[in-house]
């Protein structure tokens, strides 16, 4: 008897060793945050004292463009500063995952919060020419990124976090 007992102790401990490790890898999977960053699309120039410009044609017109470029990654959320060049950049993107999009102030944005408040999430973040690469290097803790020319609407900044390893792509989606 004392043989089938301590068969079925090790059994149990080995199944619930095997139940750990599988919960473990599990939530290492749901660990990995992936970060989308663009800055806002083509603006109407017009006014040049106009502040808080629309896009103009072409920049609804590539609003709607990467709407389509993500359009096989279902989003958690969609980050936009205020203003409505990025509002409108992020609709297209936000009207296809059904969600509202969560204004954001680069000035004032706690990375260390917005990084645990994303934990496992596909986020996009729409910013501009200069706050886009500055909250890309934030996260990365290094100066990679440099601002982003006035010209260019195209750069796709891709940060993946899983667990401790950062890692970054820049893509430029004409």
């Amino acid at each position: 008897m004392k043989p089938f007992i301590l068969f079925l102790f090790v059994s149990i401990l080995l199944f619930s060793s095997c139940k750990d490790h599988q919960n473990a890898s599990d939530s290492k999977e749901k660990t990995t945050s992936t970060f989308y960053f663009i800055r806002h699309a083509e603006k109407d120039r017009s006014d040049s004292s106009n502040q808080n410009p629309h896009l103009n044609e072409e920049g609804l017109l590539r609003a709607k463009k990467w709407s389509e470029v993500l359009k096989n990654i279902s989003f958690d959320a969609i980050y936009s500063t205020d203003y409505n060049r990025t509002r409108e950049t992020a609709l297209p993107t936000a009207l296809s995952n059904n969600l509202q999009t969560i204004i954001y102030d680069p000035n004032m944005m706690d990375i260390t919060k917005f990084l645990s408040d994303n934990i496992g999430k596909n986020v996009l973040v729409v910013g501009h020419s200069n706050t886009t690469p500055k909250l890309v290097n934030n996260i990365l803790k290094s100066e990679t990124y440099k601002e982003i020319d006035d010209s260019n609407n195209a750069n796709l900044y891709i940060v993946t976090i899983n667990s401790n390893e950062i890692t970054s792509t820049l893509l430029f989606i004409k």
